[in-house]
């Protein structure tokens, strides 16, 4: 048992462990590619399949208002974009129509 949980694995272990279906250390990656501003790594975990990185990336969209990035986010799969995007699109006058 490690004693010590502050440790983080180096990245080539969490590759090796998200090869093998850890989705924790996917996870993972996709903080650390976060914390780099990586958008690119983000992007391709997402395409992967990691949900988080689709968080990630989600946020960084909804900040930025850049809703091409957030339609891409929603094609690969990530729900919630297809939400944010929605959202953003929406005019305030529209809500009181329904």
């Amino acid at each position: 048992m490690i004693d010590d949980m502050s440790t983080t694995p180096d990245r080539e272990t969490l590759r090796a462990l998200a090869d093998e279906g850890n989705e924790k250390a996917l996870d993972r990656l996709a903080d650390l590619a976060d914390e780099r501003g990586d958008v690119e790594e983000l992007s391709e975990l997402l395409d992967e399949g990691a949900m988080h990185a689709g968080q990630l990336l989600t946020r960084r969209a909804v900040a930025a208002r850049d809703l091409m990035e957030l339609q891409r986010i929603a094609d690969a799969g990530y729900e919630r974009a297809a939400a944010e995007l929605d959202r953003l699109l929406t005019r305030p006058g529209d809500l009181d129509d329904r």
